[in-house]
């Protein structure tokens, strides 16, 4: 049906209690269901106070902030809930809240996600209450305020209790008017504790009274510490009975805002046939239209009244099969880094571009350009300019005895010395076939 928040404020006006008995006075159809979220940033109430610490605070909210980091919100959600109906048949479910409000900041990012689901939950049979406490609608946890179809303050009708909720309620109208749905979603469930009437307080401040709630505290000590909910006088205590009339009124304000908010249909549309008789429908009325969404399969629950729900969840739909003009990708296995043209093999990264060719091959950086014998091996920087001594593989040349010059007269003639060749560069291919002569051969010669 829709998605309620209840609201409360400074003073304890009893926003827990009031959800709670929203939960078990909640209308439900055959084949509907309602679940009670706590998202009070303060910390959740009521595993303590109406279940009486019979469940352990292993389940709960906490554990969404980390299924949502792992993209498993959805799944995780189902895992959570405990089964609050007095026949333990599923229908009235509690997602208990935070147990420490220092894990609030981790949640910062999970509140607008957590809200996407549970507008999910509406196509498949599913209402949710949002125990909003104090200050869950402001802050971070705004989100869950404004996306709501219906925003339920708790006020009591005592002037310190109506001179809390004037700032908060101008407040929420503001934020709901600028980032949410409109100021029309606001709505008052008073406890009539004080001597003010609904009709005052609701043309003081200009918002409809959703329901009139009395101060019972023995009936109300029942869901806010504990007691026993299948007892007839709790079932038929005045409480309830405008618990009941309240949530009535809830689902109609909700009806109005989406009537309103609804876009205009064309009237050129066309509805379906009318089926045949003997089909199932009336004749000549059309079927009856198909919820959105999978249907979800009958709920495998836990025996007891107080149980972890973990099979309740629908099971995912089966994904569909691709069009006949697109292909499905292929699944096979990666390529090997060693193979013929992947990134690592001997064609593109090994022999051909990163390998020999390129960067360290025979070819281009191999023997041609830095390392090889032709331009920086034995011709330019080998033996020709700076010698085997240096740069070339051949170990260095030993020192030959210098011959000494023996003393000749003035009157002879003194023979020509033989002058070592000069170093010579890399002959043209087209010089023939005869050697060159390095500088290092030449000191050998000597």
């Amino acid at each position: 049906m829709a998605v309620i928040a209840v609201v409360g404020g400074p003073g304890a006006p009893g926003a827990t209690t009031t959800a709670l008995a929203l939960l078990l006075a909640w209308p439900l159809p055959p084949g509907r269901r309602i679940v009670l979220v706590e998202c009070d940033p303060d910390g959740g109430a009521v595993l303590a106070g109406a279940l009486e610490g019979r469940v352990e605070a292993v389940y709960g909210l906490r554990n969404l902030a980390v299924a949502d980091r792992r993209g498993l919100l959805a799944q995780t959600l189902w895992e959570q809930l405990i089964d609050l109906s007095p026949e333990g048949n599923a229908e009235r479910l509690l997602l208990p809240g935070l147990t420490d409000p220092t894990q609030a900041p981790g949640l910062a990012y999970t509140w607008e996600p957590l809200m996407e689901v549970l507008h999910g939950l509406e196509p498949q049979g599913y209402d949710v209450i949002l125990d909003l406490g104090r200050s869950g609608a402001a802050g971070t946890s705004a989100v869950l305020a404004r996306r709501a179809d219906v925003v339920a303050v708790t006020v009591r009708t005592t002037l310190r209790g109506l001179s809390a909720a004037r700032p908060r309620l101008s407040a929420l109208a503001e934020d709901l008017t600028a980032a949410g749905t409109g100021a029309d979603a606001l709505g008052l469930l008073l406890v009539a504790e004080g001597p003010y009437s609904g009709a005052e307080v609701s043309r003081e401040y200009g918002l409809p009274v959703l329901g009139l709630l009395p101060y019972a505290a023995r009936t109300a000590r029942v869901l806010s510490d504990g007691g026993d909910i299948t007892d007839r006088r709790f079932i038929r205590s005045e409480l309830m009975r405008t618990a009941r009339s309240a949530a009535d009124e809830v689902q109609r304000l909700v009806r109005r805002r989406r009537q309103r908010l609804a876009p205009s249909v064309a009237p050129a549309q066309v509805g379906p046939a009318p089926v045949p008789d003997g089909e199932g429908t009336a004749p000549g009325y059309p079927a009856a239209p198909q919820p959105y969404g999978p249907v979800p399969p009958a709920p495998v629950i836990t025996t007891g009244p107080v149980a972890p729900l973990a099979g309740l969840a629908p099971q995912p739909a089966a994904p569909a099969p691709f069009p006949a003009h697109v292909q499905p990708p292929q699944q096979g296995p990666s390529p090997r880094s060693d193979a013929p043209g992947a990134h690592g093999g001997a064609e593109q990264y090994g022999q051909q571009q990163y390998g020999q060719q390129q960067y360290g091959g025979a070819e281009q950086y191999g023997q041609q350009q830095y390392g090889g014998a032709e331009q920086y091996g034995q011709q330019p920087y080998g033996q020709q300019q700076y010698g085997q001594a240096s740069y070339g593989p051949q170990p260095s040349p030993q020192p030959q005895p210098q011959p000494q010059p023996q003393p000749q007269s003035q009157s002879q003639p003194q023979p020509p010395q033989p002058q070592p060749p000069l170093a010579q560069g890399p002959r043209h291919p087209s010089a023939g076939p005869e050697s060159h002569v390095s500088y290092g051969e030449v000191l050998r010669a000597r």
